[in-house]
């Protein structure tokens, strides 16, 4: 170390610290090069050899204690992942077969149409419509308004509004609604429960508990958002006639506001693949998938066999669904028949619904383990729901691609002994996002958008999944999804025409009491003075902005190591923690 000219230390093992030192440039990942600062040559003899035996002691160390598990892990979490995309391939190949083979329910002949020679008609089943709701102010009408306008023989149709509205005002406005409604004819009925227990799993509960359920036959039931075709129910309860083992029926959803901003798009992605990919395979070939909560018709019986809607989970409707599945009921996914909804267009909504999403399958699997141990269904659909329902796409998908992507691949620019295969980082990721991404194919332009956000969103779904798995006090949370309130052009153009044809109509007079009209009036009032959306300042998620800072020190490293490629990932993925740790995606909606 005597000549002070060299400013630049190649050091290959800690043997090589104590042999004569040359001039060269490290090329290797595996070598490390020390910057000597210049004001180091002031130092005295001794005081350099104890800073280089320092650094050749943290060398030994990070090599032989700290390089290994971070190997270890990561070898584990790439196994995981080949799996996942192994599964996710399989499911891709399944679509494909399905739109080969053109194969999809079918409903034959003339389902309702009457067998009985001497009184020809129409047998249609009785058919119990709910929509719960709880402070949905802003799509409660034309939730409803859709609902009362479905085609279906009124004498055999009741509408249950369940309003589970903690606000006066609203519960106010939506009993107007069901009011008017129930004026034109429609046999609508508005429930508020006073004792609000179990979120939507109580609400729903308690409505199946009423009399005159046991005369109806089949349920649909809608989210206070969701706004299905008048034709909804001739395309899915047919399906039941003639199919004594058939328990479910689901439909999938569009989405009104998918193009509202960059958020709201790639979430489209992510819940088309789900629909058309892993929703249709599953029902095509297994006969079962996760009940989506929402634009489904239920028969009746097969609820109560299952034991009915249980409060014991954030995620009813999947608990449902399993238990209905260990009974042996059937279900069928109708790909072809969609129902509008909106997506959540705030970051802050959309990360609580994924932790509930995320939380409640793992809170689940607790519960049902037992259940479908003992079960007397067949060996490989016990597998198929433990390992592949509940383990590899609930548990597995948020964990390694927590701990690959966000954790070890940026640890491994500090401790280069540990390495990640090339094909890990850069061509499967691609590939899977790629097969994600067909199902909606003009959203082709946000592929790299989309798989960065979602190695991002892997932080709200892997802390929900350890929530769910330790029963921390996060799984129970229910928070409503907020909802913006958005309608279709199609709906649009429908209100309008309701509107002209209303004008041209002549008024029917109706007799009201003084104290009939004091509510209207103050409904009417109460519904001008709802407050309206207002701008709120960016909240902050420091989880996101601390492993912001992670990813972009790492892409420094990686930069001095001369390591471009992976400088371009990290650089990339950190600006993305950073933008959603800001809150500057999505809209910031009160």
């Amino acid at each position: 170390m005597e000549n002070p000219s060299y400013s630049v230390v190649e050091i290959n093992g800690p043997d090589a610290a104590f042999q004569p030192i040359e001039k060269s440039r490290g090329k290797n990942a595996k070598q490390v090069t020390w910057v000597l600062l210049s004001r180091l040559t002031e130092l005295t003899p001794d005081l350099q050899g104890l800073l280089h035996m320092v650094y050749v002691a943290w060398l030994t160390f990070r090599a032989y204690y700290i390089a290994p598990p971070i190997q270890a892990l990561s070898n584990f979490c790439v196994v995981l992942f080949l799996i996942q995309s192994a599964d996710r391939m399989m499911l891709s190949l399944g679509c494909f077969w399905i739109k080969y083979k053109k194969i999809k329910p079918r409903i034959n002949g003339d389902p309702f149409k009457s067998d009985d020679a001497e009184a020809p008609g129409y047998e249609y089943p009785k058919v119990l419509v709910q929509i719960p709701m709880c402070n949905e102010r802003e799509v409660y009408e034309q939730s409803i308004s859709a609902v009362c306008q479905l085609d279906w023989p009124k004498d055999r149709l009741l509408i249950q509004v369940l309003d589970d509205s903690n606000e006066e005002s609203i519960q106010y406005l939506i009993k107007a609604e069901v009011d008017k409604w129930s004026q034109k004819d429609i046999n609508i009925i508005y429930r508020h429960r006073v004792v609000r227990t179990g979120y939507k799993a109580g609400n729903l509960k308690s409505a199946m508990g009423c009399d005159y359920v046991k005369d109806y036959e089949f349920v649909a039931i809608f989210d206070a958002d969701f706004q299905p075709s008048p034709d909804f129910l001739n395309l899915t309860v047919p399906h039941f006639k003639d199919n004594p083992e058939l328990g479910l029926v689901q439909a999938r959803w569009a989405f009104v506001n998918k193009d509202e901003n960059l958020l709201t798009r790639l979430q489209d992605i992510n819940l088309c693949f789900h629909f058309e990919v892993e929703q249709q395979v599953n029902g095509a070939f297994l006969n079962f998938f996760g009940f989506n909560g929402t634009a489904g018709v239920w028969r009746i019986k097969a609820l109560e066999e299952s034991g009915g809607w249980l409060e014991r989970t954030t995620v009813e409707d999947m608990d449902i669904a399993v238990r209905a599945h260990l009974n042996g009921w059937k279900f069928i996914f109708l790909n072809d028949v969609k129902v509008l909804c909106e997506v959540p267009e705030s970051f802050e909504a959309y990360r609580k619904q994924q932790h509930r999403w995320h939380s409640g399958p793992m809170q689940l699997f607790r519960l049902c383990l037992p259940a479908i141990i003992t079960s007397k269904m067949a060996i490989w659909k016990k597998v198929n729901l433990i390992l592949l329902f509940f383990l590899l796409r609930k548990l597995i998908l948020p964990f390694y691609s927590f701990t690959l992507f966000c954790i070890i691949l940026p640890l491994t620019m500090f401790v280069p002994e540990a390495e990640l295969p090339m094909w890990v980082i850069y061509y499967v990721p691609v590939l899977m996002s790629f097969l994600n991404i067909l199902p909606a194919p003009k959203s082709f332009p946000f592929i790299v958008p989309y798989l960065l956000f979602e190695n991002t969103m892997s932080v709200t779904k892997f802390n929900a999944m350890v929530s769910g798995l330790c029963q921390l006090g996060s799984t129970y949370e229910w928070v409503v999804t907020k909802k913006a309130g958005r309608s279709s052009e199609s709906d649009l153009l429908a209100a309008a025409e309701r509107d002209m044809m209303a004008k041209n109509q002549p008024q029917i007079q109706r007799v009201v009491s003084e104290s009939e009209l004091g509510e209207l009036n103050r409904l009417k009032e109460q519904k001008e003075a709802a407050p309206k959306p207002i701008k709120k300042v960016n909240k902050i998620y420091r989880k996101e902005l601390a492993l912001a800072f992670l990813l972009l020190a790492a892409a420094a490293r990686s930069l001095l190591s001369a390591q471009g490629v992976h400088f371009y990932f990290l650089l990339f993925q950190g600006v993305t923690f950073l933008v959603v740790g800001l809150d500057l995606i999505g809209e910031q909606m009160s």
